[in-house]
C-alpha cells in the first residue's frame, strides 16, 4: 500500500540531508530515501568559508568543527612558473569568514544525515528508489526497494531529487547531457605521511597544474591526505596499466606533488572516474526539483560541489515550503530558485572553463589587487556568490584583464583554446 508524505527526498548526501532537515523543522512530513548506509566514502572533502553560515543554520557547525581541519587559504602551484601563489580567505571583500574546513566526507555526510533524522525526517537507509511515476510533468508515485527486498511506495506532494551523481530523475527524463563546454575525468586516493604545510597553513588546499590537467592535495585531520588528478578525458582513456600504477605514473608527471608524497603510503583503493562534467536540461517540474549534483556537476577545482549543494538545499527548503503553503505560487518560486542557482553555476563555470589556460595561470600566479580584483577573486574562492557583496564588478574587471592578456599572447592562448576544444570532444 502506498503511503503519503509532504516531501520525498531522494539521496542522503549534503543536499538531500540538509533540505530534509530544514523542511522537517517546518513541520512537514519528510521522507528521505538513501541507497547506501552511512558512514560511506565520498570525494569532495574541501569546504568553502561561506558554507559555514549554512552549517550554522542547520545546527551542525560545532560537530563539523570537531571532525574538520581548518583551512585558511587555497594555494595554486605552477610548474610553468616555478612559483606558488596563496589566496588567504581573510583577505576577501568580506573579512568575516577567514577559514573553512577540510573534512572526511564519510563523517561530514553522516553528521548531516543524523541531523535530518533528529529534526524529524523519516530516514530510510539501504533503500533504493526504483521508479518515479509522472503524469503531465507531475510526480504521482515513488517506488523504492530496501535491502531486504521489500518494496515501499509513497505518494508525495513534492519530490526533491538530491541523488547526486546518480542523477536519478535526469537519467529517467532523458535530460542529462555531457557538458559541451567542459570535460574532465579524475583519479584519486588517500595517503598517510604526505608532506603538509607548517603551522596555520597545515589545512590549506594545494592545487598543482600539470600538462594533462591539475592535482589537488587536501590534508585531513590526523595524518590523512586526499590526493587526486583531474585530467582531460583523453588522458584517462590512454591508461594501459592497472589503475594504481597509472595513478603513481600520473603523480610522477608533477614533481612538486611527487616530492610531497615521497615518504607517504597509499592507504585506500585508487578510484578513477570517466568524464564527469554534465548538466540536466531541466531543473524543475510542477512538483519536483533537482538540487546539487543531481542537476549539474562541472569540476572540483574551486570546491564548489558541497557549497552549491548546501545553498541549493537552503534556498530549496524555502521554495518548497512556500509551494506547499501556497500551491498557486509554484511556478514563480521554482523560476526564482532556478535563476539563482544557475547564476552561481555560471559564475563558477567561467573560471573553471579557463583554469588551465596560460592567461589564467599567469593571473593567478601573479595576482594584483588594483580595483580590489584579488579580493574579488578570493571572495569567489570563498563561495561568496549569493549575498549582496560587490563581487560582480571585481570579477568583471578580472575578466576584462584576462581577455586583454590573452590578446597579448595570442599563439599560446589560441593553442590552449584549441587543445581544450579537442579534449572536450575526445
Amino acid at each position: 500500500m502506498s503511503k503519503s508524505c509532504d516531501v520525498l527526498v531522494i539521496g542522503g548526501g549534503p543536499a538531500g540531508s540538509s533540505i530534509a532537515a530544514l523542511l522537517a523543522e517546518k513541520d512537514w512530513r519528510v521522507v528521505l530515501v538513501e541507497k547506501d548506509r552511512h558512514p560511506r566514502f565520498h570525494i569532495g572533502e574541501s569546504l568553502l568559508p561561506l558554507s559555514l553560515p549554512y552549517l550554522e543554520r542547520l545546527g551542525v557547525l560545532d560537530k563539523v568543527e570537531e571532525i574538520g581541519l581548518r583551512k585558511y587559504a587555497a594555494e595554486f602551484n605552477s610548474i610553468y612558473h616555478g612559483k606558488c601563489s596563496g589566496f588567504q580567505f581573510g583577505e576577501a571583500l568580506d573579512k568575516s569568514y577567514p577559514y573553512a574546513f577540510e573534512v572526511k566526507r564519510a563523517e561530514f555526510d553522516h553528521i548531516l544525515l543524523k541531523n535530518a533524522a533528529a529534526k524529524g525526517a523519516e530516514v530510510h537507509e539501504g533503500c533504493r528508489v526504483t521508479s518515479v511515476d509522472l503524469y503531465d510533468d507531475k510526480v504521482d508515485q515513488v517506488k523504492a526497494t530496501d535491502e531486504h527486498g521489500v518494496e515501499h511506495v509513497w505518494q508525495p506532494r513534492f519530490l526533491v531529487d538530491a541523488s547526486g551523481r546518480d542523477t536519478f530523475l535526469a537519467d529517467r527524463l532523458g535530460t542529462k547531457e555531457r557538458n559541451k563546454k567542459h570535460g574532465s575525468a579524475a583519479i584519486f586516493g588517500h595517503f598517510e605521511g604526505g608532506e603538509r604545510r607548517s603551522g596555520r597553513d597545515e589545512g590549506n588546499i594545494s592545487i598543482y597544474w600539470f600538462d594533462h590537467g591539475w592535482f589537488w592535495m587536501i590534508p585531513l585531520k590526523g595524518d590523512l591526505m586526499s590526493v587526486g588528478a583531474v585530467c582531460w578525458p583523453y588522458y584517462l582513456k590512454s591508461r594501459q596499466t592497472p589503475v594504481e600504477q597509472f595513478f603513481f605514473d600520473t603523480i610522477a608527471l608533477c614533481s612538486p606533488v611527487q616530492a610531497r608524497l615521497e615518504n607517504a603510503r597509499l592507504v585506500s583503493p585508487v578510484t578513477a572516474t570517466g568524464n564527469y562534467s554534465y548538466a540536466s536540461k531541466r531543473m524543475k517540474g510542477k512538483n519536483y526539483l533537482l538540487i546539487g549534483d543531481a542537476f549539474a556537476f562541472i569540476d572540483p577545482v574551486f570546491s564548489s560541489g558541497v557549497h552549491l549543494a548546501l545553498y541549493g538545499a537552503l534556498l530549496g527548503a524555502e521554495t518548497v515550503d512556500g509551494i506547499l503553503r501556497a500551491p498557486e505560487t509554484a511556478k514563480k518560486r521554482l523560476d526564482q530558485y532556478e535563476k539563482s542557482v544557475r547564476r552561481g553555476l555560471k559564475t563558477f563555470s567561467w573560471f573553471i572553463y579557463r583554469i588551465t589556460t596560460p592567461a589564467m595561470r599567469d593571473l593567478i600566479i601573479h595576482p594584483h589587487n588594483r580595483f580590489r580584483i584579488k579580493e574579488g577573486v578570493i571572495s569567489l574562492l570563498a563561495g561568496d556568490l549569493f549575498r549582496n557583496t560587490p563581487i560582480a564588478s571585481k570579477l568583471l574587471m578580472f575578466k576584462i584583464i584576462y581577455y586583454l592578456k590573452s590578446l597579448f599572447d595570442p599563439l599560446n592562448n589560441y593553442a590552449a583554446h584549441k587543445r581544450r576544444r579537442q579534449n572536450i570532444a575526445s
